[in-house]
């Protein structure tokens, strides 16, 4: 058994409606005069006008900042701590998918510690402490509640991963009625990324006990749902299954990063602007194969996991299951889908070789093998 050294640093509230409570834990942590990090389609929906209120309710003065329209870069991030100081912040409150979770952590380090987010590119690299914060997902995906690190691009578009102990949410609450707003397009790419979560967490080099325990009960919840929500992005039966398999998966990542999956994902969101959960779609089931040799036995595990026979090649009886979770949702199915051509597969692989997460990856990555699975990706 590997070590690994469990310190909860969020509590969860999981249950339909459970928005209701926010304005009640909020006091319980001391809140003041948060800034509500969310975007246009939430206000539109109406969901940021009930945490609002239900902050309003517990006595707090609510500032916000919506402008979140695109996954965070420093700019953005830049504006969000603006808004935070103008409104003497004591805290954030986030209401969104993983971008908006993302720009209030990042917002967070910049309003305390000040600098530039690139000073924060790591981990620990805070010198004063964070403002308390409440995360509140409102889509099935990046786990970003469960989880103490921003992913936040640099001016070149490149995903800084700035992760502090403080950037870890007090509170992670989870309303799967929230989930159940969701457009089936973002079901559908934001449901895939959390079982590439679940499927690249439980087999890198970092992974241990805990992140076994989180990333089986991700992928059983995931891959048991992902079909049902994608045909009905209103079923709150699978919202639920979803919003907590999505989770733990991040919980899984915390405790056991990420692999060549999200290496070669980046580079493909970065020149082609494709979105997150579509460019791990292209390239998740490759993946699998490419790692089979070293970890045929994981992914045995996480079929039986899910009542699935894994046969004599897990690793081809997973991959085949992941591709045709992507058919049913719509996902791109090749890399030229998105406009690449295969001039462009030298330069892609020396950004994935470049990525931080390859390097937790089951079986050595690099140039080469990117190469390879961009060309089986072609």
């Amino acid at each position: 058994m590997k070590p690994f050294d469990l310190q909860p640093r969020t509590r969860v509230v999981y249950g339909g409606g459970c928005l209701e409570r926010l304005g009640a834990l909020a006091r319980e942590l001391g809140l003041r005069r948060p800034l509500l990090v969310t975007d246009p389609g939430l206000e539109q929906a109406g969901h940021a006008e009930r945490a609002r209120r239900a902050l309003e309710a517990a006595g707090l003065e609510v500032a916000a900042f919506a402008d979140i329209d695109h996954e965070p870069d420093a700019a953005l991030v830049a504006r969000g701590a603006e808004a935070a100081r103008a409104g003497a912040a004591d805290s954030f409150v986030a209401l969104g998918g993983g971008s908006s979770l993302d720009c209030a952590k990042g917002a967070n380090f910049l309003l305390t510690n000040g600098g530039r987010m690139a000073d924060y590119r790591g981990f620990a690299r805070a010198h004063a402490p964070l403002l308390p914060m409440i995360g509140i997902p409102t889509t099935a995906g990046t786990g970003s509640e469960a989880q103490s690190y921003a992913l936040i691009s640099d001016e070149s578009h490149e995903k800084m991963a700035c992760g502090d102990p403080g950037a870890a949410f007090r509170i992670a609450l989870l309303d799967p009625e929230l989930v159940a707003s969701q457009p089936r397009a973002v079901a559908a790419s934001a449901g895939y990324d959390a079982l590439s979560h679940a499927v690249e967490a439980y087999v890198t080099l970092k992974r241990n006990a805990l992140s076994d325990l989180f990333a089986r009960e991700a992928f059983r919840l995931l891959d048991g749902h992902y079909e049902r929500i994608v045909a009905d992005p209103r079923n709150l039966d699978a919202c639920s299954a979803m919003l907590l398999g999505a989770h733990w998966a991040g919980a899984a990542i915390e405790a056991s990063m990420l692999g060549a999956t999200h290496a070669c994902a980046n580079p493909l969101s970065t020149r082609y602007g494709t979105v997150h959960g579509q460019a791990i779609a292209l390239m998740l089931p490759h993946v699998v194969r490419f790692n089979s040799a070293v970890a045929g036995e994981r992914y045995a595990e996480l079929l039986e996991t899910s009542g699935r026979a894994p046969g004599r090649d897990p690793a081809a009886r997973l991959a085949e299951r992941l591709e045709s979770l992507a058919l049913v949702a719509g996902l791109p199915r090749s890399l030229r889908s998105i406009g690449a051509s295969a001039g462009d597969l030298p330069a892609l692989a020396q950004h994935a070789a470049q990525q931080w997460t390859g390097q937790f990856n089951p079986r050595p990555f690099g140039q080469n093998d990117a190469v390879a699975l961009y060309r089986a990706a072609l």
